[in-house]
């Protein structure tokens, strides 16, 4: 998927321009969004440079205190996230100074949360994704600052230019310390790797080792790796950890993180004179609540995350069955137009929105150019995930609020999960949400190898299928809707293997898409469901509703 990827050099930082010009102005949703918006990103960053030491909470909250009482004094809204890249790292280097590790509370860091174990946990990560986040554990404290960023940048989140500004360094010099930290981190997987294994000569050696990662035994157990035969024997192909890193999602910020800003001490200014710190803050500590997807301003001036726990699994009835499924329709009639209502001249205009119900239909023909697609009205989209969100497990989510277009990038991996497939759900819904266009060259039943007829996007006769429910509609490689309001897209995998990649786009960039092939030929051009009225089909599966288990969302959509 590095296709998709190229996007988020280009606009990193610019969907949030008119929200941080707001924030800078005095406006408190504005500045509400911000802090909503981007606090995964700083929880993130710090939790890995830390490892999830007890300190984490207090250099988050007072990363994100210094940006907002610094945020009138940036005066290049796209440098935002490189901005706040280096206020999150030089809160981390002021704690280290302040705190030498010598001196830090053992008792409280034993109490705190492992960042490394919450990773795996938190996003069910296995195999060598696992062992990837296991083994940051064993980095010093500086590699694992610098990874905390680079960890970023693979996932798309960073370019190299702001994981660079953020160190305080040259882009010459951050290649250089992140090669050598990659060369730690190897090394560091061949221990976690080994440690798992059942050398005796290495079970002897760990007698002695009370199992907290440091670099002495770190050296210690490489060096053991290196001379011996069982522990250096590699039992299947190591994967880099760059390509394993950028599918891996942000860790959720815990339920109950508070973060206050309106800490009087910290955000006082001079007598007689009234900053823009002090005008928001005073704004933020009026007694008023708004509720944002992420966190919640409650008089007082605090921020409180409201993300719920993962739901339980839904009961066995709302759970599609292999015999409930079947394959998609082989590519070959042409398409059948979406049901369209008649409509009398007294009917408003709003009353036929939502009645259209996007259904399963059949693949257009290979070589048939789409329609036009009508132009809408776009002010820009914000999204919680940032300007390419990665949802890679069951429960992910990214809500996105405004008025423009929306790409949805499909990735089906079968090889690793194949069966019954549970498609994700749109919830929360206010406003309007239309399925605009498909494309990205091909359906995902298409065929995808010259030499397997079997093989296609959903899988093949060697790996499995994955199978949508019966009166799914088929998705394309990418997916384009088109929001005006505020909507949840939340991945529901439960049994095949399915990723989404979600960012706001333009008319320009979806018209493009569809209308043009990949560099090898197009399979197909794309296909238009836009009308430009409210009798666009809505997607499947979208609701008004926030159920506890999106899941369970019925797959025809009545909004």
């Amino acid at each position: 998927m590095t296709r998709e990827r190229t996007y988020v050099d280009e606009r990193a930082g610019q969907q949030w321009r008119s929200t941080i010009a707001a924030a800078q102005a005095g406006d408190r949703q504005a500045l509400d969004d911000l802090v909503a918006g981007w606090l995964p990103l700083v929880y993130n960053v710090v939790g890995r440079a830390l490892n999830g030491h007890a300190d984490v909470d207090d250099v988050v909250q007072e990363t994100m205190l210094r940006a907002v009482d610094n945020l009138g004094a940036l005066r290049d809204p796209d440098s935002f996230r490189s901005w706040l890249m280096a206020i999150a790292m030089r809160q981390i280097r002021d704690r280290a100074r302040r705190r030498p590790p010598r001196q830090l509370d053992e008792g409280a860091a034993r109490e705190a949360t492992d960042f490394a174990e919450l990773t795996v946990l938190r996003l069910q990560l296995e195999g060598q994704r696992r062992e990837v986040a296991e083994a940051v554990r064993w980095l010093d404290d500086e590699d694992r600052q610098l990874l905390s960023l680079w960890w970023l940048e693979v996932a798309g989140e960073l370019t190299r230019r702001e994981l660079a500004a953020a160190v305080g360094i040259s882009r010459q010099h951050a290649a250089v310390r992140v090669q050598r930290m990659k060369e730690r981190l190897e090394t560091s997987r061949g221990i976690v790797r080994a440690l798992e294994g059942a050398c005796p000569q290495l079970r002897e050696l760990t007698g002695r080792w009370d199992g907290r990662p440091d670099s002495v035994w770190r050296k210690r157990l490489a060096r053991h790796i290196r001379g011996c035969g069982y522990c250096g024997d590699a039992r299947e192909s190591v994967v880099p950890a760059e390509r394993l890193l950028a599918g891996i999602a942000l860790v959720p910020v815990p339920v109950g993180f508070t973060l206050s800003l309106a800490l009087g001490g910290k955000t006082a200014v001079a007598a007689g004179s009234v900053g823009w710190s002090a005008k928001v803050l005073g704004v933020l500590t009026k007694p008023a609540v708004a509720v944002t997807a992420s966190a919640t301003i409650v008089a007082g001036g605090a921020y409180v995350v409201t993300q719920t726990p993962p739901a339980p699994p839904p009961r066995a009835s709302n759970t599609p069955t292999a015999s409930s499924t079947h394959r998609p329709p082989p590519p070959s009639a042409p398409p059948t137009p979406s049901p369209s209502p008649s409509v009398t001249k007294k009917q408003k205009t709003e009353e036929l929105y939502g009645s259209v119900v996007d259904a399963v239909d059949k693949a257009p023909a290979p070589d048939g150019p789409p329609a036009a697609l009508p132009h809408r009205p776009a002010s820009g989209i914000t999204s919680t995930g940032g300007a390419h969100a990665q949802l890679n497990h069951r429960g992910d989510s990214v809500t996105l609020t405004g008025q423009g277009y929306v790409q949805v990038v499909w990735q089906v991996a079968p090889q690793y999960r194949p069966g019954s497939l549970v498609p994700p759900s749109w919830t929360g819904l206010k406003g309007k949400l239309f399925h605009v266009a498909s494309g990205g060259g091909r359906r995902m039943d298409d065929r995808v190898s010259s030499t397997d007829p079997t093989a296609t996007g959903m899988g093949s006769r060697a790996t499995g299928f994955a199978v949508l429910p019966t009166g799914t509609q088929q998705m394309w490689q990418h997916e384009y809707f088109y929001v005006d309001g505020r909507v949840t897209l939340t991945v529901n995998e439960r049994g095949a293997d399915y990723n989404l990649y979600v960012s706001p786009t333009t008319w320009d960039a979806v018209e493009k898409d569809i209308t043009t092939g990949p560099a090898q030929g197009a399979i197909r051009y794309g296909l238009v469901r836009d009308t430009g009225k409210d009798d666009t089909p809505v997607p499947q599966y979208v609701t008004r509703a926030t159920p506890s288990d999106p899941a369970t969302v019925a797959q025809r959509s009545r909004v």
